[in-house]
């Protein structure tokens, strides 16, 4: 099932995708009003079964895309996690995943346009395959991680690099507003048993500028989900974005930076592509 997040007739809501067209649950299901809440109340088989049965409310055309969870509780993105972004970076591979967070105001849906801000030139693509956890947890075991997950999405984890180069700390260079974007949808994981035999592609302007499958991750996901809720506890609708493999336009010679008027696409299988245009941030 492909869930998402969307606004229509100026009412924001959540769904599932049917037939090219959106079956509306959250007029449907009593005390849902946003998919993260869905996940938190563990409906989404009763979710299932109510679209099965459902006409489609709107056609794709007509919504606008919302982030895949616009209000998570938490977005932590993982950095240098495929060996040859290690090394077109410099850098060296790292014991434990390298962590940081994103903020919820960073990202826009499908269709809407990523911003780049207009104290910077240098704005980065970053395809990323991303995971909604579905099932809250501390101290999760590896072995049980793929439980915990609700469902996986592209992400484009736009990046500002000459102030993610300001200091050690990735954070000022990775959180702009509206830089990033998550979509279209969540694939659920009965579609998508094992994340690790995945293709994903980025396309700037329909040029590939990444090419890579999930299973090259440095940490796979259920490590990734092992260590991070050590950490601190994983929540229903909390994002985890895995991170982006080699190819990125920084370290590109010269350099390939996305401007306004510019269409980035990651396309991931079995999930789709995630398409937006950039614009510049308004004076």
């Amino acid at each position: 099932m492909k869930l998402l997040s969307f606004i229509a007739n100026g009412r924001a809501s959540f769904g599932a995708v049917k037939d090219n067209g959106v079956v509306d649950l959250g007029t449907r299901m009593a005390g849902c009003t946003s998919l993260r809440q869905l996940l938190e109340t563990g409906r989404i088989a009763e979710a299932a079964k109510l679209v099965a049965s459902t006409a489609p409310d709107h056609p794709l055309d007509a919504i606008s895309f919302a982030p895949v969870i616009p209000d998570p509780g938490k977005i932590i993105c993982v950095g240098l996690n495929y060996r040859d972004h290690v090394a077109e970076t410099g850098r060296t591979v790292t014991e434990k995943p390298a962590l940081f967070v994103r903020f919820p105001c960073s990202q826009v849906g499908h269709l809407q346009p990523i911003v780049k801000p207009k104290v910077s030139d240098d704005f980065d693509y970053e395809g990323e395959l991303a995971l909604v956890i579905g099932k809250q947890g501390r101290h999760i075991s590896a072995s049980g991680a793929l439980q915990h997950i609700a469902g996986y999405a592209c992400y484009n984890e736009g990046s500002i690099r000459d102030w993610q180069r300001h200091t050690s700390q990735f954070l000022s260079g990775k959180t702009f507003a509206e830089s990033g974007s998550f979509g279209p949808w969540l694939v659920t994981t009965d579609e998508i048993p094992d994340p690790s035999r995945l293709t994903l592609q980025t396309r700037l302007n329909g040029a590939v500028v990444q090419d890579t499958t999930t299973d090259l991750l440095i940490t796979a996901v259920p490590e990734l989900i092992a260590y991070i809720s050590t950490i601190c506890p994983l929540a229903p609708g909390d994002v985890i974005v895995t991170g982006t493999p080699g190819g990125v336009g920084a370290k590109r010679t010269p350099p390939l930076w996305m401007r306004p008027g510019d269409t980035v696409e990651v396309e991931i299988s079995g999930i789709g592509i995630l398409r937006n245009k950039v614009v510049a941030e308004a004076a």
